[in-house]
């Protein structure tokens, strides 16, 4: 199930960077038939706009419904209790070292 949702989480995040790349920084969109012929005026600069803001508000959201979905069920999880669980175990089967002996010198 979670890996499933990442991977979805995964898609939407690409998505989402598709189309505010797309988008212009003055807000007129993809300017499809903004000129005078051309693509025959399929969709207006205002529509595109439209569209390509919805859109990013849309996979925002399913971004951040993603995301706590995500954090919720790694929170739910058992795992171990140590950050480094194979570190943790090697420490405790190594025996403590003896103090060296350090000869007089008189």
């Amino acid at each position: 199930m979670e890996t499933i949702i990442l991977v979805v989480h995964l898609l939407i995040a690409l998505a989402m960077i598709g189309i505010i790349l797309i988008q212009r920084s003055e807000g007129g969109g993809l300017g499809l038939g903004g000129g005078s012929g051309g693509m025959g005026q399929f969709m207006s600069v205002r529509g595109t706009a439209n569209i390509l803001t919805r859109a990013t508000a849309i996979l925002a959201a399913c971004f951040i419904a993603t995301s706590l979905t995500l954090a919720i069920l790694a929170s739910q999880r058992g795992g171990p209790s140590e950050i480094v669980p194979e570190q943790a175990e090697q420490v405790e089967e190594q025996p403590e070292a003896e103090s060296p002996i350090v000869p007089d010198t008189d």
